[in-house]
């Protein structure tokens, strides 16, 4: 797996940034794409969500929908 790159985004008007492997990042574009959903809004629903910080509640939100597919 490759190093964690910074990421910087706007959620909600506010500025933040969350540092993810690529093959995390890559793998929530892709999700979004297939949503139709744009990446501030899918960040922002999981930026409502989350319990911990945002960069985990990505990888998180990557890992369940990766097992939902698989199943």
């Amino acid at each position: 797996m490759s190093r964690p790159r910074k990421i910087s985004v706007v959620i909600d008007s506010h500025p933040t940034s969350l540092s993810l492997e690529p093959e995390f990042w890559d793998a929530f574009v892709d999700f979004c794409k297939k949503d139709g959903t744009r990446l501030a809004d899918g960040l922002a629903a999981i930026d409502h969500e989350r319990d911990g910080g945002l960069s985990g509640a990505v990888r998180l939100w990557v890992l369940k929908r990766l097992r939902d597919q698989a199943r």
